[in-house]
């Protein structure tokens, strides 16, 4: 928790681009509850679809429903972390995006694992969680810094990228 730039230079610092970092938190409280309502159409439907097929199978696509639902939550994150825009539906709406940190692509299992281990640490305590990514200098929660993700804002991260790369350059 006490990181400095120094120690991982490829890493945004908040102290020499703060705009990275500006309110990255309310924002992913509220790409949360986006994706929430997001995930909640998607669930709804899926649930419908096997109450319906229940019927006909004489109720054996009920039991599927207890792999289906947290299948949808898992899948919606997987597929959406690990496109290449690296962003919920709700991050994208607030304008932050997921960043690996240790210099490897974050694809689809890292996805998975980043979302499967966010819930599970919600599940168990959510406020602690919060509360961490308060007192770590770049705003990271314990599933970021487990599996190595780093949540910025997006458009002022393509300008800092930007002038990093044209810096290197001379």
């Amino acid at each position: 928790m006490t990181e400095t730039f120094a120690t991982r230079p490829y890493l945004p610092d908040p102290a020499t681009a703060p705009e990275l970092f500006d309110g990255v938190l309310t924002r992913r409280v509220f790409a949360y509850f986006i994706d929430l309502a997001i995930m909640g159409g998607l669930i709804l439907a899926v649930t419908l679809a096997g109450t319906v097929l229940g019927f006909l199978t004489f109720g054996l696509a009920w039991l599927a429903l207890l792999f289906l639902v947290p299948g949808v939550i898992v899948a919606y994150y997987a597929v959406t972390l690990g496109s290449p825009r690296r962003a919920t539906v709700g991050m994208q709406m607030m304008d932050i995006v997921l960043t690996p940190t240790r210099g490897q692509p974050l694809d689809g299992w890292m996805a998975f694992f980043h979302a499967l281990l966010f819930w599970v640490t919600f599940w168990i305590c959510w406020p602690v969680s919060l509360l961490f990514a308060l007192f770590t200098p770049r705003r990271q929660m314990i599933h970021d810094l487990v599996v190595g993700g780093l949540m910025v804002r997006h458009s002022p991260m393509i300008r800092h990228w930007q002038q990093a790369r044209s810096a290197a350059f001379y």
